[in-house]
């Protein structure tokens, strides 16, 4: 029986507050590691395992990457995003695309409509229809079919845990994590997502993270290369108005949340933070993320007063604040 996060193991986080009313509680757990990559606070279960999801995607561009798609800059970004589909995003993910003699027809991601409003609005007026390239994965999952060009694995069916690039994927994922993956899924996107313990995601993120471009060693100067690529162009992992891209231009962190409630963080000292809100809503995730590192003295309170200022979360009545999404008085 696979021990995953429950009611019992899970710890309040974050509270909504409408008009002086506590509307709602977002319980969950988190864990965050030293520069130096030790423990130093957990809340709630820690060791159980969860779907890292989007949160996945550094080490899966990592691996991409050492698996020989060989990109930088705002392309590599792109690689680990879950963009907003803008026609910005779009045009990069085109451009890695045709470099690797590919189109948009090899992408096995499913048709979307962007989530920015703007591009939506646009392909609305423009009688256009779903398309793979507009879903928030694809710039992953142009990195992989890179990566299969380069290695001269097949292209059709590489989103089959079977394929040697997940299979690759994998290998990489339990070398960064330090665990072996304990379950298999599906993600929304059609790749394959591994159930790792929160712990283990947060030291794979760390390791990450605190990566160096000139580490003597190849997966580390990749994870420091795709770093610093998602830090210059924040504007890629997500799009404007959204948590992770605000967090990152805010706080000079490296952010990458997930569905269903996942989020990690690392500050610039490399003190990194992952988190799984139990009900799968991730709207206070970033706060409590930067909250707990401010904590653990990798941020300043500042820091978290000035992003909380730039996020979504205010409650509204009426078409007028009055209330607030905040960190839980028991974290």
């Amino acid at each position: 029986m696979l021990q995953t996060l429950t009611v019992r193991d899970a710890v309040e986080l974050a509270v909504v507050e409408r008009s002086g009313f506590v509307e709602s509680r977002h319980a969950g757990a988190a864990v965050v590691l030293s520069p130096d990559g030790d423990v130093v606070a957990a809340h709630g279960d820690a060791d159980a395992l969860i779907l890292p999801r989007s949160s996945l995607k550094p080490l899966q561009a990592v691996a991409a990457v050492t698996a020989g798609a060989a990109l930088d800059g705002e392309q590599l970004a792109l690689g680990t995003a879950s963009h907003s589909g803008t026609d910005r995003h779009v045009e990069v993910v085109r451009e890695v695309l045709a470099a690797g003699g590919l189109t948009e027809d090899d992408l096995a991601c499913p048709p979307a409509w962007p989530s920015d409003a703007g591009a939506r609005r646009e392909m609305v007026r423009d009688h256009a229809e779903q398309s793979r390239i507009r879903m928030n994965c694809s710039g992953k999952h142009a990195l992989m079919l890179r990566a299969c060009v380069a290695t001269g694995w097949p292209t059709d069916g590489y989103l089959a845990p079977s394929h040697p690039l997940q299979v690759h994927i994998r290998e990489v994922v339990e070398r960064l994590t330090g665990e072996k993956v304990a379950h298999t899924s599906i993600d929304g996107c059609g790749a394959p997502v591994f159930a790792v313990t929160l712990t283990a995601l947060a030291r794979g993120i760390h390791r990450i993270g605190s990566a160096s471009e000139r580490s003597p060693f190849a997966l580390h100067r990749v994870a420091g290369t795709l770093v610093r690529a998602v830090r210059e162009n924040p504007w890629t992992i997500a799009g404007p108005g959204e948590p992770d891209t605000i967090a990152i231009e805010t706080l000079g962190v490296f952010a990458k949340g997930g569905a269903e409630g996942v989020m990690v963080m690392v500050a610039p000292n490399g003190a990194t933070v992952a988190l799984k809100m139990l009900d799968g809503n991730g709207r206070a995730a970033t706060l409590v993320a930067a909250a707990l590192l401010a904590r653990a003295g990798a941020l300043g309170d500042g820091d978290v007063g000035a992003l909380e200022a730039a996020l979504p979360l205010t409650v509204l009545g009426g078409g007028e604040p009055v209330g607030a999404i905040r960190l839980s008085p028991d974290l």
